[in-house]
């Protein structure tokens, strides 16, 4: 089974001014806040083994597991006094992990109906390096696959950046869903330090290891990243949470 990497430790700024007294984790969706759901969610597919990033307002994420009797072995990687952005945050957190079980690395304010055992069951499978959860919808920044569903590329259609891994014929746009799974290996293969993003590196990696997509576009997803989601996800979720 997987082992889980929450990514908590994000400012929220987009969530303000809700963000203004306390971490975006711990914004409530119907009741329950955004870490509640995936902490019982990853335990749901039988996941005993999490480690959270924390950084604003990080006394409160710690009250917060402590506070409650979650049926999981929770880790808490302390980025207090450097917000180390989702690359850096997994290098940081790299001693908390067990490396002979997989990573399932997941941003705190998604919250979404992806089956988690067909999601690693494909992963492993596939045998791939990482496998990125994408979907076909609208955004502004694409990750770009091949026909055999291999990372090749990014691409913002805001400021036209482009940024090609793999050639192809073909490119196939899909938005990322802010879940992925990982090989625990892939941490070594990492050669950036300090702060930084995860996907430039999964672009750079991708050129010599298999970075494959797992499409879930019929599942429900919400990037619960703004004020107005909230309100979606409460509409697309209330029966389930």
């Amino acid at each position: 089974m997987f082992q889980a990497f929450i990514l908590a430790a994000g400012l929220g700024t987009r969530l303000r001014p809700l963000t203004n007294s306390l971490p975006k984790a711990l914004v409530e969706v119907n009741g329950v806040s955004l870490l509640e759901y995936n902490i019982n969610k990853l335990i749901s597919f039988g996941c005993k083994h999490i480690v959270i990033n924390i950084h604003h307002f990080s006394e409160k994420i710690i009250e917060h597991i402590a506070n409650k009797n979650y049926n999981a072995d929770i880790f808490i990687s302390d980025e207090t006094n450097q917000l180390l952005d989702t690359g850096g945050a997994l290098l940081n957190a790299k001693n908390y992990f067990d490396f002979s079980k997989d990573i399932l690395v997941h941003n705190v304010d998604i919250l979404s109906k992806i089956d988690f055992n067909d999601f690693y069951n494909h992963h492993k499978a596939e045998n791939n390096l990482a496998t990125l959860a994408v979907s076909q919808r609208q955004t502004s920044r694409y990750l770009l696959f091949d026909n055999n569903n291999k990372l090749c590329g990014w691409e913002n259609t805001k400021t036209n950046e482009k940024i090609i891994s793999n050639q192809s014929d073909e490119l196939i746009p899909f938005g990322f869903s802010g879940i992925q799974i990982i090989k625990p290996e892939l941490i070594d293969l990492i050669e950036n330090k300090g702060a930084f993003p995860i996907i430039p590196e999964y672009l750079k990696l991708s050129a010599s290891y298999p970075i494959y997509s797992y499409i879930h576009s019929k599942d429900i997803w919400v990037d619960v990243g703004k004020i107005e989601a909230i309100e979606k996800a409460q509409r697309l979720l209330e029966n389930t949470l």
